[in-house]
């Protein structure tokens, strides 16, 4: 296992409770690249899946709002909650899947 992702479907998009990479993944010195960006991306994909135009929400961590912004191209909507919308859901399926 790389990492892991908790989700729930909510009645128009995803969200995301939590995300993690597995030990080995976390620092300079990670066995992957792209453990948490792969399943963000994973998470859009399954939005589109649902119908959802591809949104996600979850709750970042204070130090890592720029980092998401950044990455993701995650938006701030409310205090540390952050949504990916379907524009920056089609860049990442398209950087982690080659649009597949």
């Amino acid at each position: 296992m790389q990492g892991l992702i908790s989700i729930t479907e909510k009645t128009d998009h995803i969200y995301i409770n939590l995300v993690e990479s597995a030990p080995f993944n976390i620092g300079k010195n990670k066995v992957y690249l792209g453990v948490p960006g792969n399943l963000f991306a994973f998470s859009c994909r399954l939005s589109f899946h649902r119908g959802f135009e591809g949104y996600v929400s979850f709750t970042s961590k204070s130090n890592l709002v720029k980092h998401y912004e950044e990455t993701l191209g995650a938006k701030v909507i409310g205090g540390n909650l952050m949504v990916i919308n379907s524009v920056n859901a089609s860049k990442l399926m398209n950087k982690y899947f080659n649009n597949k």
